[in-house]
This record gives structure tokens, sequence and C-alpha cells, in this order.
């Protein structure tokens, strides 16, 4: 039976999903609210982990641990680094990477994590291959909250930092060329991988990770949050 997992490391990206919940029993473990019940009839279980890697990668483990989810999401905000996305476009994660992992002080490449067989946290191909198909639907209905924008599949680097700099920007593209930077998406790559769930990471794009990225952030969060959920929204039937 499919029982999905959704995380969202902020209250604004999964108020829409909890509010559409029929009859959501909670269940708080290590201070958060976990959210049982259905949407859109599938069974399902969100939460909002908070912001960073170690709260996002613990969310993770126990959705699988105490939960028993089969699948997650990863759902919310992100900046925009490929070229070509704007504020309001929407990447889907092909992988997911560290980008602020640093051991090359032991001869490691950067991003590399020693003594694992991966660094880079595949995602599950036919929820990538739906989510984007269903984009490209909902993007073509005049009216549509997604009309006007587009989905790419590509990398995703997660880390400790907000991104706010061109020249942050600069360095993580030359460090792993990623399609938008956030701060959780990689771990819950991680845990979903050693956990050996199939798992997706949706991001809508808030801001483009430079040196204007704080102005268009505040401007943009909300809408940007909203257009992941409701991507979620219309895949969760067809998962």
């Amino acid at each position: 039976m499919v029982k999905i997992g959704i995380i969202g490391a902020m209250e604004i990206e999964v108020k829409l999903l909890i509010s559409k919940m029929l009859s959501p029993k909670e269940t708080v473990a290590a201070g958060l609210s976990y959210y049982e019940g259905k949407l859109e009839g599938v069974d399902v279980v969100v939460v909002r982990s908070g912001i960073g890697k170690v709260n996002a990668a613990l969310c993770a483990q126990r959705l699988s641990l105490q939960f028993g989810v089969t699948h997650i999401i990863n759902t919310g905000i992100a900046g925009a680094m490929a070229s070509g996305l704007t504020v309001l476009d929407m990447v889907v994660s092909t992988d997911a990477i560290y980008h602020d992992f640093d051991v090359t002080g032991f001869g490691y490449k950067p991003c590399v994590i020693p003594q694992m067989d991966i660094s880079d946290f595949v995602a599950d191909e036919k929820l990538v291959n739906l989510s984007t198909e269903i984009f490209d639907s909902l993007a073509t209905k005049k009216g549509s909250l997604f009309e006007g924008h587009k989905i790419i599949a590509g990398r995703i680097a997660s880390g400790d930092q907000f991104i706010s700099s061109k020249e942050q920007k600069s360095n993580i593209r030359s460090l792993c060329n990623p399609s938008c930077v956030e701060m959780e998406g990689a771990a819950i790559a991680h845990a979903a991988y050693l956990c050996k769930i199939p798992f997706i990471i949706i991001r809508c794009m808030s801001d483009m990770a430079d040196d204007n990225g704080e102005n268009t952030y505040n401007f943009n969060e909300e809408l940007a949050a909203k257009m992941s959920a409701e991507l979620v929204l219309h895949m969760l039937p067809r998962i």
C-alpha cells in the first residue's frame, strides 16, 4: 500500500497540504507535528521539518522508521542556479548533493562523502517523469498558477547557507553545477537512500540565489511554496 511522506522545511511549504487533509491525526515526535491522513485519496504523512540539513534528515528517517512511508516527497522553495531559470519556474531532482561537504584536505574531491559508495543521491525516475508530465499539462491551462512558467529536471544542491551573493553562486556552480540550491533536499535524499525509499525533491524558484536574492525571496516565497505544494497535490493520485 502506498503511503507518502511529505516534508517541507517551513510552515508556508506545508500549510496548504495540511489544510486539505481529511481529519488528520497529529503525532508529536521530537518536538515536531506529523499529520497523518488522506490527500487526494492517498495516505500521507505531512511534516514541517524546520530549516537545515539535520532537521530534514531526522524527519525523513522518522517517516521511514516510525510511520512506514513508501515514498518521500520534499516540497518547497529554492534559489535558481541553472541558466534560463527565473523566479516561479520549477526544478525536480534528478539527484541531490551537498555543496558544503568539504574534506578536500584529505585528498577527496569537493562534495564527496568519505566511505560512502555515492555522494549524489539519485531521485526516483518514475516520480521525476510524473512530476514533469503533470506540470506540462497544468502549464497549458489558461489561468493556471503554472501558466507562463517552466520545469526542468536537474541536480539540486543543499547546504546550511542561504545563498545571496554572486560569489557564492559562482563557487557552488563550479563545485557541483546544480539547477537550484536550497538547505534540506540532499539530507532528505541521503536518508531516503539509506532507508531504501524512493524520493523526489520538488522546488519552485523563489529567488535567483544572487546578490538580489533577499528582496525577491521575501516577495515570492509564499507563491513559490504554493506552486510546489499544488504540483504535489496533482501528483499524489498517480503515484
